[in-house]
């Protein structure tokens, strides 16, 4: 893999705040010249808008990352380019990873437990993985995980963390027992409300004691058919960078919510308070702020369902064909809790949309796959915009929501650019 150069500090901010003022600022024949082609749909272009393919900073004749992408090496976090996402089911080479500690080292699984314990169980009790293999039925699922700071990259001014762009997500199989007839067989207090997790993973400064990530859920979507303790990921053992060799699962919710090397469980009677469960960790304002506000932590909510969105995996941005040749657009759509409704395309900058082919997701928290054949009867510098509209009635937005401290939930309309000659 090609390790590219981390925009984490001030000078390259800077650099990027001074380029995107440069391109806001430039003409139309400017940009045309920059692109090496004429921008068809130019008249539809919104004011001060900056093309995809010069925001993004690559040759749209070359395309985007070929590969996976290494956004920081301790811990370790690496996204795939959005093309690699392609298939219905992510395969383990494509899946993106985000640890917030060290991976643990010399895993047991024949020796590994998982304790159920806190102050709202009857009495805490300990299973060993091949006692919750052979006292519980086991299901498999396709769901849907997304890192919450997926599209963390596209705030301005930019968001502290790893500066995710949009392939942060995968749907893949899970199979394990679900977590609610683990929980019923412990027995569990009219009081409780939260479930938190506690994994294996090591903390950076390599203190034992100190807790690298403990998050959780409410105790409903605990109790949700899809929510899994999770030992194999499409049919074979979890990669021990996923959690091997048992991964608490939770399709729709950010994936911290998904606790890797999960080794014991707490059902709280409050709001579980592990580590990243306060501050503005996974949490949003409750309300708009300004850009680069300070949010009181008493206005801060926990993130829960993840909002719609989706992305095209094909082509891949920076794609070259003939003006005699139709072009079939696919990519998928998800929509945390719910399901997504309907999908459209647009190739002039958001003016006129055209509804894509949509199927229904495998299982619930699944994504759905969608087509639509797309024709560019005149040469020149197109972009493929993508807008997912779930059952709810809420679409993504076209532009970047409102901006948080964290970087969280950007889900505007994904963006390609592909240039016919």
């Amino acid at each position: 893999m090609t390790k590219p150069e981390i925009n984490s500090t001030k000078d390259t901010q800077n650099t990027l705040r001074d380029r995107r003022s440069f391109l806001k600022k430039s003409t139309l024949a400017t940009l045309s010249t920059l692109l090496g082609a004429e921008i068809v749909h130019a008249v539809s272009m919104p004011r001060g808008y900056v093309p995809v393919a010069l925001e993004q900073g690559f040759d749209p004749m070359k395309g985007k990352s070929e590969g996976m992408i290494i956004r920081n090496e301790k811990p370790w976090n690496v996204e795939p380019a959005p093309h690699l996402l392609n298939d219905p089911i992510t395969p383990f080479a494509s899946i993106f990873i985000r640890n917030n500690g060290l991976i643990p080292e010399d895993v047991d699984a024949a020796n590994w437990t998982l304790t159920i314990g806190g102050e709202s169980v009857v009495k805490e009790k300990t299973y060993t993985l091949d006692e919750l293999k052979k006292k519980f039925k086991s299901y498999s699922y396709q769901l849907v995980l997304e890192c919450g700071g997926n599209g963390r990259a596209g705030f301005y001014p930019p968001a502290s963390g790893n500066q995710w762009e949009e392939g942060a997500v995968y749907n893949s199989e899970w199979t394990g027992v679900r977590l609610k007839d683990v929980l019923a067989d412990v027995g569990i207090k009219s009081d409780a409300v939260y479930v938190g997790y506690y994994g294996k993973d090591k903390h950076l400064n390599g203190d034992p004691n100190k807790v690298v990530i403990s998050r959780g859920v409410p105790l409903a979507k605990a109790m949700q058919d899809e929510t899994l303790l999770a030992w194999a990921l499409n049919g074979t053992d979890i990669p021990l960078a996923h959690g091997y060799p048992l991964r608490l699962v939770c399709g729709g919710w950010p994936a911290s919510a998904s606790g890797k090397w999960l080794h014991k469980l707490v059902v709280r009677n409050q709001v579980h308070d592990g580590e990243k469960m306060m501050g503005d960790s996974y949490r949003v304002p409750k309300y708009p702020v300004a850009p680069g506000d300070t949010v009181p932590d008493e206005d801060m909510k926990i993130i829960e369902s993840m909002p719609v969105r989706s992305i095209i995996t094909y082509p891949k941005s920076g794609a070259m064909f003939g003006t005699s040749k139709k072009l079939t657009i696919q990519g998928h759509a998800w929509a945390g809790e719910h399901q997504v409704k309907e999908m459209q395309v647009s190739t002039d900058f958001g003016a006129t949309w055209l509804k894509c082919i949509l199927k229904k997701p495998v299982n619930r928290l699944a994504w759905q796959q969608w087509t639509v054949e797309l024709g560019f009867p005149q040469a020149g510098y197109y972009e493929i915009w993508a807008k997912a509209t779930d059952d709810q009635g809420i679409s993504q937005p076209m532009v970047m929501p409102g901006w948080n401290p964290k970087g969280y939930l950007n889900n505007a309309c994904h963006r390609i650019a592909v240039k016919v000659s």
